[in-house]
């Protein structure tokens, strides 16, 4: 180093933005930034900040669309968005389908507003209701969107979330959801 360092690195900083500064010492992070974005406070996990998978799935667990937000999000809210993320289904002859005949759920998205739209769109919706008793038979078939979320989770990276981008959380997300697909087309052979 020469005999005048501070001055050397002031003239530097006046050049621009992306230039050393004297004194900054460690990265800044903005307060958004430290844990990324599609996080916010668990209410079941004390608070912790985290972020909720929403999966829809057809009658065997094949997963057809998911979804990321944040842990303070209510489910409901992704209900319309999943229904639109299902891709066109092949199979049977003829064009292929783009909505499902019927969307079961649980209680979590019981809500006139959302039935009325999914009854506009030519999709029966099977939601538990808030209030009634347990037992209301959706847990009959409700156990096979639970066994996909188990077998998301078993990849590591996505039972805890160490990005901070949301978006590359999602292709971590989206990445699962194929080696699944894949999984189910290897036991069909």
């Amino acid at each position: 180093m020469g005999a005048h360092p501070p001055q050397a690195a002031e003239r530097v900083a006046g050049r621009g933005q992306d230039r050393l500064v004297p004194g900054g010492g460690g990265q800044r992070l903005a307060a958004s930034a430290k844990r990324g974005a599609h996080t916010g406070r668990n209410p079941t996990d004390r608070g912790k900040k985290g972020s909720k998978h929403h999966l829809l799935t057809d009658a065997q667990g094949l997963p057809l669309a998911v979804t990321l937000t944040a842990a303070n999000r209510h489910d409901v809210t992704q209900l319309l968005p999943l229904v639109d993320q299902i891709p066109p289904i092949a199979g049977k002859p003829g064009r292929p389908r783009h909505r499902p005949e019927r969307v079961q759920g649980d209680r979590a998205y019981d809500s006139q507003p959302h039935r009325r739209e999914l009854r506009h769109r030519g999709i029966a919706a099977v939601l538990a209701r808030r209030g009634a008793e347990h037992g209301s038979g959706l847990g009959t078939t409700r156990w096979v969107v639970e066994r996909t979320l188990s077998w998301l989770h078993q990849f590591r990276r996505l039972r805890t979330r160490w990005e901070r981008r949301a978006d590359i959380h999602q292709a971590f997300l989206t990445l699962a959801c194929i080696l699944i697909c894949c999984d189910f087309a290897v036991r069909l052979l």
